[in-house]
């Protein structure tokens, strides 16, 4: 059944992907991005299901313009994939103030703009869908990802809560954990590095620097497959709430989930026996 597919950061990457495999597939495809020149390009020029719009994810205003728009001209709006991030890489020390800020408002808030946009429509509806990418950095802590890892840890809460406020109006909510993909997160265009410098973190920036940069055009995921996979799940009845993707990402997550059982556990003797004793 054809649906009206709402998609973030369309440009390049993912997004691309999950906009031309669903254009291919029937779906009416609203394909937004900061430059739509580029979108359009990307998806090979105008056609009968598509709408590219402009959009900035940092802007609430932006959002909601590019949502009217595709009411305007799909009608509806069925599945929102909130897909446009950047990614902040650094130690933290040397990531500034700018810097961190930045990356909150991009990968968090930008998210939250555009669902703030789309949820009266599909409340309007009683249905829809959002599909927020996150990562496997939203469950898992790394070694020079503490801004980005911030972020995601924020987009993980924010949907896990967001689930059961629309819940009752027949909105459905998914958080997307994907490992090392062979998107465009490491382009020079998505990537920013600490700006800062600090003599004790000199050398392990460099080397670590280094190493991230080796990776871009090195992962081993297929955007193409996981485009393909977020399409499927968006045609289940009932859409999992988390989705890992990527034979990295799921032992993470699933060792992510044996430590936090493990501390809890270790927790007892000291986290027990916390509350007031009333017969004192």
């Amino acid at each position: 059944m054809s649906k009206v597919i709402f998609v973030t950061g369309a440009g390049r990457g993912l997004g691309t992907d999950i906009a031309r495999q669903a254009l291919a597939a029937g779906h009416q495809v609203v394909a937004t991005g900061r430059r739509p020149d580029s979108v359009l390009k990307a998806l090979g020029g105008e056609q009968d299901n598509l709408l590219v719009a402009a959009l900035d994810i940092t802007s609430s205003d932006a959002a909601q313009t590019a949502v009217d728009a595709a009411v305007a001209r799909f009608g509806r709006i069925d599945v929102l994939i909130n897909n446009a991030a950047t990614f902040q890489a650094g130690y933290f020390e040397e990531i500034s103030d700018a810097q961190m800020r930045a990356q909150i408002e991009t990968n968090l808030f930008g998210p939250m703009n555009v669902a703030r946009a789309v949820l009266p429509v599909m409340r309007e509806q009683r249905s829809g869908h959002i599909v927020t990418i996150s990562s496997i950095a939203g469950l898992v802590g790394q070694e020079f990802c503490v801004a980005y890892a911030a972020s995601k840890f924020g987009v993980e809460g924010w949907m896990e809560s967001l689930r059961y406020d629309v819940e009752p109006y027949g909105i459905r909510t998914t958080i997307v954990e994907p490992g090392f993909f062979r998107t465009e997160l490491l382009v020079d265009a998505s990537t920013s590095w600490a700006e800062l410098s600090i003599d004790d973190y000199a050398e392990r920036t460099k080397t670590t620097k280094a190493m991230w940069q080796s990776m871009n055009g090195q992962q081993a995921g297929d955007p193409a497959k996981l485009a393909g996979a977020l399409l499927n799940l968006t045609e289940l009845a009932e859409p999992p709430l988390r989705f890992v993707a990527g034979d990295d990402a799921i032992p993470t997550a699933e060792a992510k989930g044996k430590e936090i059982t493990d501390q809890a556990t270790a927790s007892r003797s000291l986290g027990s026996n916390l509350a007031y004793d009333d017969a004192a």
